[in-house]
């Protein structure tokens, strides 16, 4: 699995931040390393009507042979936000990953036999 950090100018120490937040997503989204290809995140720091503004964090995974899915979080930090949408990311996966196994192991009736009786 890549981890693809990016962001805005407004975010401070990229480096240190991109090697922590590529540990982080590791470490949440083992139990996936085999369904996805990359990770992508991205961090920006938004003007907001309130003092301070707040930062959006955007992650997008893209998983073999399957659409991408994306989820984004705002909060008053950096922390906070990739947090954020680290937990939105691990749920929409859990649900996403969850639907096709369950369409995969879904035995039809075909295959019960129960179209061969009379």
């Amino acid at each position: 699995m890549q981890i693809q950090v990016n962001t805005s100018n407004g975010i401070e120490n990229k480096e240190t931040l991109a090697r922590w937040a590529e540990a982080e997503l590791l470490s949440t989204l083992s139990h996936f390393k085999n369904d996805l290809t990359r990770v992508e995140v991205h961090l920006s720091h938004e003007a907001a009507s309130k003092a301070g503004g707040e930062t959006r964090c955007t992650m997008e995974a893209r998983l073999a042979h399957q659409g991408p899915v994306a989820v984004s979080h705002h909060a008053p930090t950096q922390d906070a936000a990739f947090r954020g949408a680290s937990d939105k990311l691990r749920n929409a996966l859990d649900k996403t990953l969850g639907k096709l196994r369950a369409h995969r192991n879904h035995e039809s009736i075909a295959d019960a036999g129960v179209l061969d009786q009379p």
